[in-house]
């Protein structure tokens, strides 16, 4: 069996995004915007259920978004995604060039992707996947909501004096953050209060007409 061959910025492929509104799918969402190439969208939404479905995971036998479609091939994990889309797409100049700047972006997509989405979040809203007996499941929630915020303000600690997580201008790793910050509130957090420094990130990333476009696309509020 010949594989099909890896995608290049030399040689673009079609690019179709699975997502879910509101997901951290969102944040691939908003960079395809920023780069401004063609693209198509495949919803799955997270909360009927769709990314269990059999139809979805023979698309991503993990059972997660994002996923995006290369031409014949598949790439998953929102932090590979980003960063391919930098790399393939330089004219936007989302990912620095010195290796300092790409060092910090892998260590924000670490920490976003590894413990505030899968252990904080994970805790608040998949208690399953950490305990088996139901009778704790509210434990492991308080003490997801108790890592949530200790996350949040880890990441507002880093922000202090920043207008954008790495360097001096918007970059890949912005729309994840902006993520987090919309789920704060979902949550219940007081996140201009707690956050001052990632709510005006925030609100610069919500005055980008790509953030409005994927937005809007997703039907999502502000």
């Amino acid at each position: 069996m010949t594989a099909s061959p890896t995608p290049t910025a030399a040689s673009p492929a079609p690019l179709l995004l699975y997502h879910s509104p509101g997901a951290c799918s969102l944040a691939v969402h908003i960079t395809l915007e920023e780069i401004g190439v063609p693209y198509e969208l495949a919803p799955v939404s997270v909360r009927d259920g769709a990314t269990q479905a059999p139809g979805f995971l023979a698309v991503n036998p993990k059972g997660r978004v994002p996923v995006l479609a290369v031409g014949g091939e598949r790439l998953t994990e929102l932090p590979a995604i980003q960063q391919y889309l930098a790399l393939t797409h330089p004219q936007a100049a989302l990912l620095p060039e010195d290796a300092w700047g790409r060092a910090r972006c892998a260590e924000w997509f670490n920490y976003l992707s590894g413990t505030l989405h899968a252990v904080a979040y994970g805790g608040l809203w998949r208690p399953a996947r950490f305990v088996e007996d139901a009778a704790l499941f509210d434990a492991v929630t308080r003490q997801g909501l108790r890592n949530v915020r200790a996350c949040n303000a880890h990441v507002e600690s880093l922000l202090q004096g920043r207008r954008w997580a790495v360097g001096e201008r918007f970059g890949c790793v912005d729309p994840f953050l902006f993520v987090f910050h919309r789920w704060g509130t979902a949550v219940g957090l007081d996140m201009a209060r707690d956050c001052p420094a990632w709510s005006a990130h925030a609100q610069r990333m919500r005055e980008r007409p790509a953030v409005q476009r994927a937005l809007a696309q997703e039907g999502l509020g502000a």
